[in-house]
């Protein structure tokens, strides 16, 4: 028998509706993903099915006895008491004969594996636990049919994985919605996608999904294509006045008003966010250098440990770690926001920081989505130019009316795009974001990705969604919640790979390089044997970096020059000179790079 049976829903706020008739049957065992753009319905389709809100037509059928619990987006700010009371009183089965020491035993061995102290108060919790108590109410229950929106926002890796682990071995039955991709892979064995108000079902993996989805928008657009040249064709020929047969010419015109009301009631596609970064002139070759910082909270556990490291133009870095475990901290304290309380950490010149914060808090809710941007003003300066906030707003999928909404009612895919769109209007150099892809539908994230990708600055990234991480950074910090920092090349896949006894020891982070020259993929060196640095070659290595900075200087100012016309009207040699002195600061610049390799690799095996 199914779980649960939809005949015929359909809802609607006034508008085009939200839910057209649709159909859906989950059966015992599966675990479904719901896939959409935000604003789709995705949140309100859950809702209609746990029975909190009605739907204007249509039946839902769920068999007699059954329970079914939907852990939602948004965290309920209402909720007080224990972590264990709060999980206790979570749903339960009708007819459930457990008795009351055996759930009470079974929610402790809940709260221990989600790490939740029972005796902590709900409403002190960070973000992070709060997701994972209300995750343990959900599941407490053993729901016939567990629902779960966006379940992985705010949780740690260690958490996601727990949880996926959790979710395969159990049986419970699942009707999620992700915006992680590896847990959408490793989770759901059917796929259905609300869009337009329809739901379609897609009895495939997510990759497979994502290549016929491909091919039945190209089919549909071709279809479109046709449909609206014959269309046009009908228009023409109704203008040119009728000259057939009464009946016959009648039959055409019918035609053509159900054509022309077809047209109208088609909904178009929702388009995709156009991003772009106003980048801002480039940082010096040293961003960030950390030398032997450690920060410890008055009174509290240290954050920080003994960490040295040199953050290099280019670089795109990686935070994971447990919720808690200072993520964010380690960030004010790199941007200088904190101080540290041993150590030294070093900023470089013209650093130009734009930071998307994990709480969304640089966003006003009492003032509309257009003033968010531009502060009452009707337009807003993007590289230079001014444009119209109205239109800027539209490359976010934030239509007119839609932009003179307050802030407070936008859903967590709009925050997230209205906080891209207020932040993409500033030029940068180091661009810091703490949780960026909460809630953001997989086009955004695809399109977010490559923009981080081409991004000529340096990146400071915190996520726990693995398959971003790998898609982007270079290098990952991972912190152990003890002050502990470990600095891996690659993304998530790289860590977990490097990761076993080596990682246990947790080695002291290395520096990183400078960016190099635009031709930097070149094959790697052959080890440098073993030894030590002399005196001369330690004060050599220090010098470095300001000597290759102090080269790009003068090979920006010397570009600048030739390309200005003006100077070729005064001295006639002088162009000769200046393109022969360009020439060699390129070949200094190269052989000094090179040295700085050479030392630091010395330094490294030192």
């Amino acid at each position: 028998m199914a779980l649960l049976s939809l005949l015929d829903i359909s809802l609607s706020f006034g508008g085009a509706p939200v839910l057209g008739n649709v159909n859906l049957q989950i059966d015992p065992g599966e675990r479904v993903c719901l896939l959409g753009r935000n604003g789709a319905g995705k949140s309100t389709l859950m809702r209609v099915i746990a029975g909190e809100m009605k739907p204007d037509r249509g039946d839902i059928f769920r068999p007699a006895g059954s329970l079914c619990t939907r852990l939602p987006q948004e965290v309920p700010t209402d909720l007080h008491g224990a972590v264990h009371d709060l999980v206790a009183s979570g749903p339960k089965r009708a007819g459930d004969h457990e008795e009351d020491w055996e759930r009470e035993i079974r929610l402790e061995d809940l709260l221990d594996r989600l790490q939740l102290d029972p005796k902590a108060e709900f409403s002190t919790l960070s973000g992070g636990l709060k997701r994972r108590a209300l995750l343990a109410r959900a599941i407490g229950g053993q729901p016939d049919l567990l629902m779960l929106d966006e379940p992985t926002n705010h949780l740690d890796i260690e958490s996601i994985l727990w949880l996926e682990e959790f979710l395969v071995s159990s049986r419970l039955s699942l009707f999620f919605v992700t915006h992680d991709r590896v847990f959408l892979r490793r989770l759901a064995t059917r796929i259905v996608e609300l869009d337009r108000g329809r739901l379609a079902s897609w009895a495939c993996d997510y990759d497979t999904y994502l290549t016929r989805k491909q091919e039945v928008l190209e089919a549909e657009e071709r279809q479109q294509a046709l449909f609206d040249k014959k269309l046009a064709q009908e228009e023409a020929w109704i203008r040119r006045g009728v000259r057939a047969q009464r009946s016959r010419a009648q039959s055409r015109i019918n035609q053509l008003m159900q054509m022309r009301a077809e047209r109208r009631a088609r909904r178009d596609r929702t388009g995709n966010v156009s991003l772009r970064l106003s980048e801002a002139e480039r940082s010096g070759v040293k961003v960030i250098d950390v030398e032997n910082a450690s920060f410890a909270w008055p009174g509290g556990r240290t954050v920080v440990r003994d960490l040295t490291t040199t953050l290099i133009r280019g670089d795109k870095i990686g935070i994971i770690g447990p919720n808690g475990a200072g993520k964010t901290t380690l960030i004010k304290l790199l941007l200088g926001q904190l101080s540290p309380t041993a150590g030294t950490i070093t900023h470089g010149t013209k650093l130009e920081v734009v930071y998307f914060d994990q709480l969304r808090e640089q966003i006003d809710d009492t003032k509309t989505v257009a003033d968010n941007i531009a502060n009452g003003n009707t337009t807003v300066t993007i590289d230079g130019r001014s444009r119209n906030v109205m239109s800027y707003l539209q490359d976010f999928l934030f239509a007119p009316d839609r932009a003179r909404t307050p802030a407070r009612v936008l859903s967590g895919g709009e925050r997230n795009r209205l906080l891209l769109a207020r932040l993409f209007t500033k030029p940068a150099n180091v661009l810091v974001m703490d949780e960026p892809t909460n809630d953001l539908d997989a086009e955004t994230l695809d399109l977010l990705e490559d923009l981080l990708v081409e991004f000529q600055g340096t990146l400071l990234l915190v996520s726990h969604d693995r398959e971003f991480l790998d898609n982007v950074v270079t290098s990952t910090f991972a912190l152990d919640g003890r002050g502990g920092i470990v600095e891996t090349v690659g993304g998530y896949a790289d860590w977990v790979r490097q990761r076993g006894p080596a990682a246990a020891a947790q080695p002291k982070p290395t520096a990183a390089p400078p960016a190099k020259p635009a031709a930097a993929a070149a094959p790697a060196k052959p080890a440098t044997p073993a030894r030590k640095l002399t005196n001369k070659e330690k004060r050599e290595l220090e010098a470095l970096p300001a000597r290759i900075e102090a080269l790009e200087t003068e090979q920006a100012a010397l570009a600048a020059k030739l390309s200005d016309p003006v100077f070729y009207k005064g001295e006639p040699t002088a162009p000769a000179a200046a393109r022969a002195r360009l020439e060699a600061a390129e070949r200094e610049h190269a052989e000094a790079f090179a040295r700085w390799e050479q030392l630091e690799a010395l330094r490294t095996q030192d």
